[in-house]
């Protein structure tokens, strides 16, 4: 089953997420103290991690799809089977002969392109309240209905 907006789905795999440490200021150094628990006392370097367990589950909110890059050698291929298709029939045999062995030589890169999936990435809010934005697609299973 692939993912749809609104589906139910359960993450497949133990996700670990960290942060990089940030500074934070501290406010309020207690009831004790005379500075105001509005007033910033101190700044604090805070980092921290996240771990999900597999067979969290949610409900896909969002999915984004990004085709994949084109090479240099995809483009290429491209433009010259289609130079190939539209002027190949007036080209001089030499020209034409050295068009097709040009195209043959690039059609290694075509076929590697074509058998690339496109980048999918969702956004899944957890029964637990999280939100995971950004996560490629390929971590969460999909519920069956009255799972």
């Amino acid at each position: 089953m692939t993912l749809h907006e609104g589906r139910r789905v359960r993450l497949a795999a133990e996700l670990r997420l960290s942060g990089s440490p940030v500074s934070v200021q501290e406010f309020g150094a207690g009831a004790d103290s005379p500075a105001s628990a509005d007033s910033p006392t101190s700044a604090v370097a805070v980092a921290g991690s996240l771990a999900l367990a597999a067979g969290v589950e949610g409900t896909v909110e969002r999915i984004d799809s990004y085709a994949n890059e084109q090479s240099h050698e995809v483009r290429e291929y491209i433009r010259l089977t289609s130079l190939l298709d539209d002027f190949g029939h007036q080209m001089p045999p030499g020209s034409r002969g050295q068009l097709e062995e040009r195209i043959a030589s690039l059609e290694p890169a075509w076929q590697a392109h074509l058998r690339q999936k496109d980048r999918v990435t969702v956004r899944v809010r957890l029964d637990n309240g999280f939100v995971l934005d950004g996560v490629p697609d390929h971590l969460f299973t999909v519920l069956r209905p009255g799972s």
